[in-house]
């Protein structure tokens, strides 16, 4: 890898970011920026920048600024109020006469942070309303002294600070209806009933090529009657489409290849009429480029947040092609079809032809809208299931954010592994093989797992309803979980011993059964879709294998452990519990989805869960860790740009405010 030049850059803004003369996984390159809350922030290198030509270097740059125009639209769909509140927020931030001394400062300033952090007041994995520490009196002072119009300082003061008021951003109880009680500004006047029927005239379940309706537009109630508000040029978010459309066709100019024009082309065509026939032939297009280096992702793509699993959320991902990592998912798409032949599912289930797996280890040079701050490890794209069967997908592990991850945790004193770990045995095989068998996992869930298997002819695409996204994770996770440990791994050369997945089953049930509750809240449930598939898999196997003591509690010194006692028959209820997941997606059995769900993935037991966090705080670590941005900086000589400089900044809230001006397209 090659050193970056020590430089300091200042930015039109004030910011000031500096280029760290170091490489990958140099211990001077310093990861943790910020920690507050339950948060620390990180920063990523961008190894293999200067490696590039100028063109793609460009090409980079542009797709990047399309990324970021994005960020309104996410915060806004995250909350009706979020935009109001955040420029009330910057305000207050930029307005120097406060006193900063103050412990009612410092109670407001970690509000703020937590509040950009999670793009919006709920938290980002838990979902709940974050509440400021400070009192409230002193924050309508503070709005007072920013010039926040009184009116609107009192209202938006009640929205913060009323607990009851939208206090969770996606409701997934049963107490109430799902979406009048979710905070997601994806519906408005209307319940969960209303848009089901809504969308259920227009679905054709005989359509072999199903379009995602409701994938970008809001659904309200007008003169008594539901309607739908698209996403789109002239619509629901245009001002910000369109400043995005303008950064696409600059990218476009200096692309590296036709096919990437035509797609951009596609997807501008979709930003401008809401087409999503136009989405699915810009995902055709796009999933078939598989040569060019510099690959990215823009748009309405995910549908976690939604209480309903139909909407989805902004986000943008930038990046370009790690060669070298790159062969070891080269290596597992080669021999899609062999994983898909040999999965222990129901072979109605399985693809007979695998089309069109492609994988690759990719560096990020931004993440953006719903990856921003906190990103994902690895994509898998796109999700229309009749375009992965037909067509392929394309999956991506994210180099430099695991790296950054992992060397973070290095510079740092304590470890969960040390903590909870049973034995020195069980430490020394998780670090010498944990990292190698993490990536192996995270591959096999990005490049297989998700593109494995297929629905039945008859079954509608949204059949799991709101149990849709935390299955299709529980599956992919299971199909990675089989396989990590298939001895084909190490005849592919992928592992150096049979022994090696060892390390991911601890880990993996330490974290779903244990550990991931460090994120949680004292007596509040398990929502966010990720975790809830941990929990699922994990709590699952612990209980169909107790009569053979596959996984074991133990107690010592007053601490809980989960021990794996048989690897083997581990893996056999892993290949179990995903051939009956994989059942449930391809035939659409919606209560056994959600008996498997409620029945273990929700609940957290309290005493285990208090002692998580106990432990967990002698640690000093923050359970959620997310990112800020490297810049693209144009070098410009004699009036034209010679060059495209990669500079780290290091202040959480400077970014947020950079961004916050640069970056606004909607009020």
């Amino acid at each position: 890898m090659r050193f970056f030049k020590a430089m300091i850059i200042t930015t039109g803004l004030g910011l000031v970011l500096t280029a760290c003369g170091s490489k990958t996984g140099d211990p001077q390159f310093k990861y943790s920026i910020d920690e507050f809350a339950d948060i620390e922030v990180l920063r990523y290198q961008v190894p293999g920048w200067e490696d590039l030509s100028l063109r793609q270097k460009e090409y980079i740059y542009h797709l990047c600024e399309a990324a970021k125009s994005g960020r309104d639209i996410t915060w806004d769909q995250n909350f009706k109020y979020n935009l109001e509140i955040r420029h009330a927020l910057e305000a207050i931030l930029e307005n120097k006469s406060v006193d900063r001394t103050t412990p009612e400062w410092n109670d407001f300033l970690v509000y703020a942070k937590r509040v950009f952090f999670s793009n919006g007041i709920h938290h980002h994995y838990a979902n709940d309303k974050i509440l400021p520490a400070c009192p409230q009196t002193y924050f309508a002072t503070l709005m007072d002294a920013a010039g926040v119009e009184p009116g609107r300082a009192s209202f938006l003061l009640q929205v913060i600070y009323d607990p009851d008021l939208y206090p969770t951003l996606q409701y997934q109880g049963t107490e109430k209806d799902l979406v009048e009680a979710s905070a997601v500004n994806f519906y408005d006047g209307v319940t969960a009933d209303e848009v089901n029927a809504f969308y259920t005239r227009m679905e054709n379940p005989n359509d072999p090529h199903p379009v995602s309706y409701g994938l970008n537009s809001k659904v309200v109630k007008e003169d008594g009657k539901v309607v739908e508000k698209t996403w789109k040029v002239g619509g629901i978010y245009g001002p910000a489409l369109e400043v995005i459309i303008g950064h696409l066709e600059a990218a476009k100019a200096v692309a590296e290849n036709d096919t990437q024009k035509k797609y951009i082309d596609e997807l501008i065509e979709y930003y401008r009429t809401g087409d999503l026939r136009m989405w699915d032939q810009y995902n055709i297009t796009w999933v078939a480029d598989t040569d060019s280096d510099v690959d990215f992702v823009n748009g309405f793509v995910e549908d976690y947040d939604d209480p309903l699993g139909r909407k989805a959320s902004w986000e943008g991902i930038v990046n370009f092609r790690d060669r070298e990592a790159s062969r070891r998912t080269e290596i597992i798409s080669r021999n899609a079809q062999w994983f898909e032949d040999n999965s222990p599912v129901d072979p109605r289930f399985k693809k007979e032809e695998v089309k069109g797996v492609s994988a690759k280890v990719i560096n990020v040079a931004v993440i953006a809208g719903d990856n921003y701050p906190a990103t994902a490890i690895g994509i898998n794209l796109p999700n229309a299931d009749w375009i992965r069967k037909e067509h392929g997908s394309k999956s991506v592990t994210i180099a430099n954010i695991t790296d950054a991850y992992e060397l973070a945790s290095e510079q740092r004193p304590k470890s969960v592994l040390s903590e909870f770990a049973w034995d020195q045995a069980e430490i020394d095989l998780c670090k010498k093989y944990g990292s190698i068998t993490d990536n192996l996992h995270t591959d096999l869930h990005e490049c297989l797992g998700h593109g494995s298997g297929q629905l039945l002819p008859e079954t509608p695409a949204n059949a799991l309803k709101e149990f849709t996204s935390t299955l299709e994770e529980a599956r992919a996770d299971l199909f990675g979980l089989y396989y990590v440990a298939d001895p084909k791994l190490v005849e592919l050369g992928l592992l150096d011993s049979p022994d090696a997945y060892k390390a991911a089953y601890m880990s993996y049930i330490r974290n779903g059964i244990m550990t991931q509750f460090s994120r949680v809240e004292l007596g509040k449930k398990n929502t966010e879709a990720h975790m809830q598939n941990r929990k699922l898999i994990a709590d699952w196997c612990y209980e169909h294998g107790r009569a053979e003591n596959v996984i074991e509690k133990k107690v010592r010194d007053g601490k809980t452990y989960f021990v794996v006692n048989d690897f083997e028959k581990l893996r056999g209820l892993f290949g179990e519990l995903l051939a009956e997941v994989q059942r449930i997606k391809s035939e659409g059995d919606y209560e056994a989805g959600k008996a498997l769900v409620q029945n273990y993935a929700v609940n957290i037991d309290p005493q285990l869960h208090k002692e998580v966090l106990d432990r967990y705080a002698t640690l000093e670590l923050k359970p959620y860790r997310g990112f800020i941005n490297p810049e693209i900086v144009p070098v410009v000589k004699d009036g034209k740009t010679v060059d495209y400089q990669i500079v780290y900044g290091d202040d959480f809230i400077a970014q947020q405010l950079y961004y916050g001006k640069k970056y606004r397209t909607l009020d």
